[in-house]
């Protein structure tokens, strides 16, 4: 191989790795993002599936706007899986401020009659499980992950 070519490649790689580098140097010292559930609608069902509206409150705790392209989230009920949505909505939430988000979600009634036949087994349930998580889709390589996580307890439950 001709040495020119051969050293030429190389400087190549040598420049790619630091443009990357200083990249990831840039995007250091965010604070993750908070995201709570605001208000949930209902929308018509389709189907087999309940459909809703929910509202995410998001919270940016940092010193740079955080501009998305689509919104992910996934709520999880007692471990399993309980209704997933997806928004192809772009929007941004200025430094230290925070926004409504509109996410359409659906539950699978027959998601829905699992977690049921599930609760009415066993032991009776006091404490209801929920995790909350996803994604804002941020342009490139910048989508910012969330988690949400928490228990409450049903309505006419003895407390312990």
């Amino acid at each position: 191989m001709n040495p020119i070519k051969q050293r030429s490649g190389w400087l190549g790689i040598a420049l790619f790795a630091a443009l990357m580098l200083g990249g990831c140097a840039s995007m250091q010292g965010r604070e993750p993002i908070q995201v709570t559930v605001a208000d949930v609608e209902s929308l018509a069902a389709e189907g087999l599936e309940f459909r809703m509206m929910v509202k995410l409150r998001v919270q940016n705790p940092n010193d740079t706007s955080l501009e998305y392209r689509g919104v992910y989230v996934q709520l999880d009920v007692q471990d399993k899986t309980f209704a997933t949505g997806v928004s192809d909505d772009p929007g941004s939430i200025p430094p230290f401020s925070e926004a409504l988000v509109k996410v359409p979600v659906t539950v699978s009634l027959v998601r829905l009659a699992g977690h049921a036949m599930s609760m009415l087994e066993g032991r009776p349930v006091e404490r209801v499980r929920y995790k909350l998580r996803g994604k804002l889709s941020g342009p490139l390589f910048g989508s910012t992950t969330f988690e949400s996580q928490g228990d409450f307890a049903l309505p006419g439950a003895m407390p312990p």
